[in-house]
């Protein structure tokens, strides 16, 4: 399935059946986050078996269901941190989609996680993990000229990357994201006021990416 597939597909799931991963899955997982751990210096752990940390009143009052598995999102504390888990975090998340399951982005709703957090380290955002009682649903989006300065003269890959990135999951769905095409580079940035804008902007920079295809332009 191509990623642009993958990303279509994959929507925010709370329910989860009481299923645990098969091990051939955990090993592909984990050696995909090794890989995003050497690349990034962050240090994400995928918690498995673990139901304490969405036991929690506000787990509960999340709608979280059989939430025993999940990914945290650590790294040492920097100005980058969140924009960089919402980026290698979302590359996790399309990697457990393509492996057949379902994740949820969780800021607050969870209790507290069982990953080791170092001195110096913050844990930015975790994302829940397991076999999805239902596949999830599509949510209402935003054009992609609220999004972005996309006219009729912009290049294709700009416009796919715009797409791309409008099918990225963000806190409350709120999207607030801007891709500015600036001659051959891309400027992204957060827009107007919200909550975890940063992660979001990670997570939509890594949709961006793949849509538009890296060999075609530059981060400015």
């Amino acid at each position: 399935m191509d990623s642009m597939e993958i990303m279509k597909q994959r929507h925010s799931v709370r329910q989860y059946l009481d299923k645990p991963i098969p091990d051939e899955i955990r090993r592909e997982l984990d050696s995909f986050v090794a890989l995003c751990n050497e690349e990034s210096g962050l240090n994400i752990q995928i918690c498995y078996d673990e139901p304490e940390c969405f036991n929690s009143r506000m787990a509960h009052y999340g709608k979280f269901e059989n939430a025993g598995n999940y990914i945290a999102m650590i790294g040492k504390k920097s100005p980058d941190l969140e924009e960089k888990c919402g980026y290698y975090g979302e590359k996790a998340v399309l990697k457990a989609q393509e492996l057949g399951l379902n994740t949820c982005w969780v800021a607050l709703t969870h209790g507290k996680s069982k990953a080791k957090v170092s001195s110096g380290e913050k844990e930015a955002i975790i994302i829940s993990l397991g076999y999805g009682k239902t596949q999830g649903h599509e949510r209402k989006s935003k054009s992609a000229a609220e999004v972005s300065n996309i006219d009729s003269s912009s290049p294709e890959w700009f416009k796919n990357g715009v797409e791309a990135a409008l099918l990225a999951p963000t806190a409350i769905n709120q999207q607030k994201f801007k891709f500015i095409l600036d001659g051959g580079k891309v400027i992204a940035k957060p827009s107007g006021i919200g909550t975890n804008l940063k992660i979001d902007l990670g997570i939509a920079k890594c949709h961006f990416e793949i849509g538009a295809g890296k060999e075609n332009f530059e981060w400015a």
